[in-house]
C-alpha cells in the first residue's frame, strides 16, 4: 500500500521502519514544525504532578531540582516511554486521547483536588484540559513549553511521489496537522486525494473537520493501531 505519514520524523521513524519492512511505500510529509518556547525551567519541588498531552511537551521540558518521584500523567504509551527515559518513575498512561487522559486523572487515587498540578503543553491544543480539570476542582497551572507552526509547502520530490504513487492511506494526528495537509492538497492541486484515499484520523474532531472540507473517505483510529488498521484495509 502507498501510505502518507504526517508526523515529524522523530515521532514516526519507528512506524516508518515497520511499514517499510512490511513492503509498503511510505511518503513522509511532516505538517508541523515544532520549536521550543522561551520558558524558565520548572521547579519540580513546587508541583505534585505533571500532565503531558504530547511527546513534544516532554522533549522540550526544562526543570530544576530533578524530583523524579513526581507523578507524571501521559496521554499515551509513547509519551510515557519518553518521560521514563528522563528518569521519572511514577508514570501513568492513558489510551492515547486527551479525553482518556482526563478520565484517568479524575479517577486516579494518586492525585486529588489539593494536588499542585502543572499541565505542560504546546501553544495550540484541541482541548483545554486545564479548564476541564479546573471545573472538576483541580488546582492546575498551564505551562506552554513548545510552539507548532504549520507547514504548507510541498517539495518537488514529494509532489512527484504522490502523483507516481497515489496514496491509499494518510495518517493525521492533530487538527492543526489536518489543516496543514488540507492546505497542501489544495495549494498543489492534489484534489484527487480527497476522493481516492482514506484519511485515518486520531479523533472525531479531526474527522469532522476533514469532512467539512470535502474529504470523502475518513476513519478514526487509536494510537498504536496503525499496523492493525493497515492490515484490515488491505485485506478487506
Amino acid at each position: 500500500m502507498n501510505i502518507i505519514l504526517t508526523r515529524p520524523l522523530i515521532d514516526t521513524e519507528d512506524l516508518m521502519s515497520k511499514l517499510f519492512l512490511s513492503g509498503h511505500k511510505i511518503i513522509h510529509i511532516p505538517t508541523l514544525k515544532i520549536s521550543s518556547a522561551e520558558m524558565k525551567p520548572i521547579d519540580t519541588e513546587k508541583y505534585d504532578t505533571f500532565i503531558f498531552t504530547s511527546s513534544n511537551a516532554v522533549r522540550n521540558l526544562k526543570f530544576l531540582n530533578k524530583n523524579y518521584n513526581i507523578n507524571c500523567f501521559c496521554v499515551g504509551l509513547i509519551t510515557e516511554k519518553i518521560v521514563r527515559t528522563l528518569g521519572f518513575t511514577n508514570t501513568f498512561s492513558a489510551g492515547g486521547t486527551v479525553n482518556a487522559l482526563k478520565n484517568l486523572i479524575i479517577s486516579s487515587d494518586k492525585i486529588n483536588r489539593n494536588s499542585k498540578i502543572a499541565y505542560i503543553c504546546g501553544d495550540n491544543i484541541t482541548l483545554n484540559l486545564d479548564q476541564e480539570l479546573s471545573l472538576e476542582g483541580f488546582n492546575i497551572k498551564k505551562i506552554i513549553n513548545y510552539r507548532s507552526k504549520k507547514i504548507t509547502e510541498l517539495n518537488a520530490e514529494n509532489n512527484k511521489l504522490i502523483k507516481e504513487f497515489p496514496p491509499n492511506l494518510i495518517f493525521v494526528y492533530s487538527k492543526r496537522s489536518a489543516e496543514s495537509f488540507d492546505e497542501i492538497a489544495r495549494k498543489y492541486s492534489l484534489s484527487e486525494l480527497m476522493t481516492q484515499c482514506t484519511v485515518m484520523c486520531i479523533s472525531k474532531k479531526i474527522e469532522e473537520f476533514l469532512k467539512s472540507k470535502g474529504w470523502k473517505k475518513t476513519e478514526t483510529f487509536n494510537p498504536g493501531e496503525e499496523l492493525l488498521k493497515i492490515e484490515q484495509i488491505k485485506n478487506g
